[in-house]
């Protein structure tokens, strides 16, 4: 099994550039199927959640090629099948993202259960009610769910019981080739909500407030191929902002997307790290020593998540991390998935002193001085905060499961050794992208 070993101790410094959000190249990659020309995507980050999303692409028919290091080209003007296997779909999330633009596209599809990250459950009902509004038929069985519609979809007003990320991009999605005006309401608002928003707009889509929590679209009969660049990952700028804070390194981060950052900065900010916006970079100073700010008079200060633009549900288990760093008391408390804060037992195991409240809630009394371990990664977030608290730990630790975190971060291991972090994969990377020289120059510039 791949592992990552990992000599903590080393205070990282030098400046990176992170990669495009993963969670807008997905969407953006499902959108492709809503034309028959060309559509062109810059800064996409060469990760296996990606090119598992392009093989899907092609069963359905669709033409896929990297046509750069981060470019890919996609041309869906043959798409035919509309029947995924079980097993395929099973391996990502995103795999439900396929139907709206299927129904739009062909009028029907065969949709298996998704897979993903193992944090909760994860419901998948916002999707359907959504396509429900816009006319489509679901049915359950055997476990697969049919969809099609007759005829066109047909433009609505609804509001989501949610504001789902993805339910939302399914019906902005599947409202691009619909007839007539939808108007989604409680529609999330993240930002690669905005970049798949912002892709259909150069597409052909009229769309009113972007980046708000109601959208308006006005089908088109046809959309047209485009050009467009993948917007810096949020969460990957929080996670080597926690990296920094964990290993007490100095880092700037290059082309950081600032304007997308505001939550994530307050939320570090509590545990009393400084964070210097620089134009578009951001700059953290090394050798900080963090202090939890209390709230107003005296009560335990918290960094919670929640829909955008609160702080992000994906950096919990960064902020988690940085947390058992900081001198004093603050509670993370992860609202959105029940099963995401379980992973804080390995880092018990770490010598972190921290008390599991609940499913949702976790109380860290620090600064907690950190011992490697063999650990394993047990999805995306909760592995890269693994990763980080083993940067900082005293001693060697083996990661395992390393497959997860590479289905977040593009080649992770080398992009951390150009900071000084002393981490080395254990195995070929026969079962990993592959990626041309190029590819291998990963934006990053050597520390000084």
């Amino acid at each position: 099994m791949p592992k990552f070993i990992v000599h903590g101790g080393n205070r990282i410094k030098g400046t990176i550039r992170p990669n495009g959000n993963k969670n807008a190249a997905l969407p953006m990659l499902a959108a492709t199927l809503l034309t028959e020309e060309d559509v062109f995507l810059e800064n996409v980050p060469r990760i296996k959640d990606v090119l598992t999303l392009m093989s899907l692409l092609e069963v359905l028919g669709a033409e896929t090629e990297w046509t750069g290091p981060n470019e890919v080209r996609v041309r869906a003007a043959n798409v035919g099948a509309t029947q995924l296997d079980a097993a395929a779909a099973s391996r990502i999330r995103a795999s439900i993202l396929l139907a709206g633009p299927m129904l739009a596209r062909t009028g029907g599809m065969q949709l298996p259960p998704p897979g993903g990250d193992v944090i909760g459950r994860r419901r998948v009902d916002t999707h359907f009610l959504a396509l429900k509004k816009l006319g489509a038929q679901v049915i359950e069985e055997e476990g697969v769910w049919r969809l099609k519609v007759d005829g066109r979809l047909r433009g609505a007003n609804m509001f989501l019981d949610e504001p789902s990320v993805t339910a939302t991009e399914n019906a902005v999605m599947a409202a691009g080739l619909a007839d007539g005006e939808t108007i989604i309401r409680n529609a999330a608002a993240e930002p690669h909500v905005q970049d798949l928003c912002h892709m259909l707009v150069k597409m052909g889509c009229e769309i009113d407030g972007i980046g708000t929590g109601t959208l308006r679209i006005q089908g088109r009969e046809r959309l047209s191929g485009c050009r467009t660049r993948i917007t810096a990952d949020h969460i990957e700028i929080g996670s080597f902002i926690g990296l920094a804070a964990v290993t007490r390194g100095e880092l700037t981060i290059e082309d950081a997307a600032v304007e997308h950052l505001d939550s994530t900065l307050i939320g570090f900010g509590r545990l009393g790290l400084e964070v210097q916006i620089r134009g578009n970079d951001l700059y953290i100073p090394g050798d900080q020593e963090m202090h939890v700010t209390l709230d107003m008079g005296g009560h335990i200060s918290k960094v919670d998540d929640g829909p955008w633009p609160a702080f992000p549900a994906d950096l919990t288990s960064i902020a988690l991390v940085a947390a058992t760093q900081a001198h004093g008391n603050i509670l993370v408390h992860e609202k959105m998935f029940e099963s995401r804060m379980f992973f804080a037992d390995k880092l018990v195991g770490m010598g972190a002193r921290l008390v599991l409240c609940d499913p949702h809630r976790v109380l860290v009394i620090g600064p907690s001085r950190l011992h490697g371990a063999i650990v394993e990664s047990p999805d995306i977030r909760a592995g890269m905060a693994l990763l980080i608290a083993a940067l900082g730990a005293e001693g060697r630790s083996e990661i395992f499961n390393v497959g997860q975190i590479e289905r977040g971060y593009e080649r992770i291991d080398e992009r951390l050794r150009a900071l000084g972090a002393d981490i080395r994969r254990a195995d070929s990377r026969s079962d990993a992208a592959e990626v041309d020289d190029a590819a291998r120059q990963m934006f990053i510039k050597p520390a000084q």
